[in-house]
């Protein structure tokens, strides 16, 4: 069956390939991408070295080229694997892959900014979809739903955070003063940050006995203020873990983490390759 220039049996053949991490051309094509994306991000590091540049530049660029005109094709072929081809091409991935494949041609018409190139790294995140590893995948979506359903709860807590440092920045002014290095109220309140955080770069230190006491007691609250976050998203993380999703993508509008054994899109209700 046809459909303008590309057929559906064409189509849906490169569906397979390029989407389907589950199966074993899929795999095979997204392992081979991760390779070659390792070997561009090398090339980029070696030429960053004066030494090896002046020896192999011509070689390295010509590896660059290579590999840029592999991901445009790739681009283009995720492109035309789609039947809403735009559902890709505003997706993460597919503003990733973009963004991944216009250095070395923006270098052409503004030279200097090759080292972009190195942003190809984020393609790596895909080897979360080709390693099909359910927890890593499965614990990622969790993990980003865990964030969103906490984003009120960690706001307000950083929001009185935020007042607690307003409000112990101004007592070590008041208490500690110009002469010991908290030359006004923002300089106290980045020492309470950085205290609190139990950061400590030790450019500013207080140096009265109430100023230290005070200082004992951020350091000993920060401790406690690093682990309110984490349990926030863990409580709401451990809510999320008994749903599993795999690496399917819907070949229509390009949806993916389906539920095992899915047959059907959540999203549009287009059959799945199973």
């Amino acid at each position: 069956m046809k459909k303008g220039i590309i057929s559906d049996d064409f189509r849906k053949k490169l569906h397979v390939i390029i989407y389907e991490a589950d199966t074993p051309a899929g795999r095979f094509f997204d392992l081979a991408l991760l390779f070659v994306i390792i070997i561009s991000i090398v090339a980029v590091m070696l030429e960053s070295v004066t030494s090896i540049r002046l020896l192999h530049g011509k070689e390295l660029a010509v590896t660059e080229w290579i590999i840029t005109i592999l991901f445009t094709l790739e681009y283009i072929a995720r492109i035309i694997a789609l039947k809403k081809p735009l559902n890709y091409i505003f997706s993460f991935y597919g503003i990733i892959d973009l963004i991944s494949t216009l250095p070395k041609y923006i270098d052409v018409l503004f030279p200097g900014l090759g080292f972009l190139i190195s942003i190809r790294a984020l393609r790596l995140l895909r080897v979360f979809r080709i390693l099909k590893l359910s927890q890593f995948v499965g614990a990622s979506n969790q993990l980003l739903t865990a964030l969103q359903k906490s984003r009120v709860k960690i706001a307000v807590f950083l929001f009185t955070v935020v007042i607690l440092c307003i409000i112990l920045g101004t007592l070590m002014f008041i208490i500690e003063g110009p002469e010991s290095g908290f030359t006004n109220i923002p300089v106290s309140i980045y020492w309470t940050i950085v205290t609190l955080t139990t950061v400590g770069f030790g450019d500013i230190t207080p140096v009265t006995p109430l100023g230290q006491f005070v200082s004992v007691i951020i350091m000993i609250m920060g401790y406690g203020i690093i682990a309110v976050p984490t349990g926030l998203v863990t409580a709401q993380f451990i809510q999320e873990r008994s749903e599993n999703s795999n690496t399917q993508v819907c070949p229509n509008c390009n949806a993916d983490h389906h539920k095992d054994n899915a047959n059907y899109c959540y999203n549009c209700g287009h059959h799945l390759h199973n």
